[in-house]
């Protein structure tokens, strides 16, 4: 941890620990719905910075991701696998999505932390219902939708939009809508497709619930906010993940055509088509170890050591070659320096 953000952690830790052992003391709060319940009376230290929601591009966001454990550390999400053996049809593979095209990035998957005492509500959940975990769940009135707020701050069109204006998508943009929301207390994580507020009421197409202490699966076959039926937020390239100098996890990768088959830890297909030669939901993809990462500058330099180490899953039909990185102003553009990665930079990997 940096000696500015050990400060700022020593900062928050005074101020928000005296908060919420103040809110301790208080009546507890009253019940909304079965679902609000107060603050547990054990003594808690770094999570006692949860005491409202935290948008993730603040370095309030980076300091309590410093401390949460996402996954056990054998989860597949945390293995490094700088020597897992070439998979045998490796090349094929990678010529089917394109040795030629270039490597890119979405600024896409934002989330917010809420406390473990957030109010939970009904969320409406649509044509993916039978495959959804049912709720209430933990959604704050500023929960963001994906791109907000980078893509909007930087398209001149789109900077007049308020982020309930995106939530309620006055525009008619359509698109995936993600909507991460993580209790890092209680290690849990709600991810939502096709996120919209109606009124007064959200709809979903699709919620996922994600236990971040168990290495436990969604039932085979079922999808999650993500085609695969993996979990979103633990791809995500973050602030915090840049400032390490390391992404130490791996990260989502979408491909225009994948096969009609998974592989774990995916649980879904979404594709008719069943050429051996393309990409399963779930096929772990890593940069070359040749490949020379020290000309990059430090943001991409952390993407592709983490690549190198850690990879990338096969995530969603998409763009080919482009992964998630939060739309955070504080992270800079990436294209020109990530273009200069191609396909045949990349090889498939499988476990020893």
């Amino acid at each position: 941890m940096s000696r500015q953000l050990g400060m700022l952690a020593c900062a928050l830790g005074m101020a928000i620990c005296a908060d919420i052992n103040a809110q301790d003391r208080a009546t507890p709060r009253k019940r909304d719905g079965g679902e609000l319940a107060a603050p547990p009376p054990q003594a808690i230290t770094m999570p006692s910075l949860y005491v409202r929601p935290v948008m993730f591009d603040t370095p309030h966001a980076d300091l309590i991701l410093s401390t949460l454990q996402v996954f056990p550390a054998n989860n597949p999400w945390n293995h490094n696998i700088a020597k897992w053996p070439l998979h045998p049809n490796s090349a094929a593979m990678i010529s089917s999505i394109g040795r030629d095209k270039v490597f890119r990035y979405n600024t896409d998957m934002g989330f917010i932390l809420v406390p473990h005492f957030q109010r939970r509500i009904n969320v409406e959940v649509g044509i993916y219902a039978d495959e959804s975990d049912p709720g209430p769940y933990p959604v704050p009135s500023n929960v963001p939708i994906e791109g907000w707020p980078v893509n909007y701050q930087r398209d001149p069109d789109l900077r007049h939009l308020t982020l309930q204006d995106v939530q309620r998508d006055t525009i008619g943009e359509g698109g995936d809508r993600h909507a991460i929301v993580v209790d890092p207390v209680n290690r849990r994580l709600y991810e939502f497709y096709n996120m919209k507020l109606v009124g007064a009421h959200w709809h979903a197409a699709q919620a996922s619930i994600f236990d971040l202490k168990s290495n436990a699966l969604r039932p085979a076959g079922w999808t999650s906010a993500d085609a695969a039926g993996l979990p979103i937020f633990p791809a995500v390239v973050r602030n915090d993940d840049i400032q390490r100098g390391i992404v130490r996890h791996a990260m989502r990768v979408t491909v225009s055509r994948t096969r009609r088959a998974y592989v774990h830890p995916a649980r879904h297909y979404a594709s008719s088509l069943t050429d051996p030669n393309l990409p399963r939901m779930g096929e772990r993809i890593r940069l070359k170890a040749s490949f020379n990462v020290n000309s990059f500058s430090p943001p991409v330099k952390a993407i592709l050591l983490g690549l190198q180490q850690y990879g990338m899953f096969v995530a969603d039909n998409g763009i080919d070659w482009a992964i998630s990185v939060a739309p955070d102003p504080r992270i800079p553009v990436l294209h020109e320096e990530l273009r200069r990665i191609r396909g045949n930079d990349f090889e498939v990997v499988t476990p020893p």
